[in-house]
């Protein structure tokens, strides 16, 4: 089993940065999908970023420029890096990992942005 635990968020104003970590308990090198979400007020859930095992990544429209996602396979984590926040952004973000057999998600970790 995998527990993740979301770190690096916290308030910013527009145009800064923040770099995410979700670390994981147990191994990740074998996923299926590894990705970022985030949930708004008022709003669903919606994918920010993703890795597939191929080796591929997915970026949403408004992260795409902005945003990317990693991982640290030595140190078992992953990344969000994200550059030129806007207001827009603010959400809770959270970690999720789709293994083999089962997935994962983090309890998130809020990020704010200030006008």
């Amino acid at each position: 089993q995998v527990q993740l635990v979301e770190s690096g968020g916290g308030l910013v104003q527009a145009g800064g940065s923040l770099r995410l970590s979700c670390a994981a308990s147990g191994s990740i090198l074998r996923f299926n999908f590894m990705g970022w979400y985030r949930q708004a007020p008022g709003k669903q859930r919606e994918l920010v970023a993703r890795i597939i095992s191929d080796g591929s990544t997915n970026y949403a429209d408004f992260a795409k420029g902005r945003f990317t996602i990693s991982r640290d396979n030595a140190k078992n984590t992953m990344y969000l890096q994200m550059n030129n926040l806007k207001p827009e952004d603010t959400a809770v973000y959270y970690c999720h990992i789709w293994m083999i057999s089962s997935d994962y998600w983090g309890q998130g970790t809020q990020v704010t942005v200030s006008s």
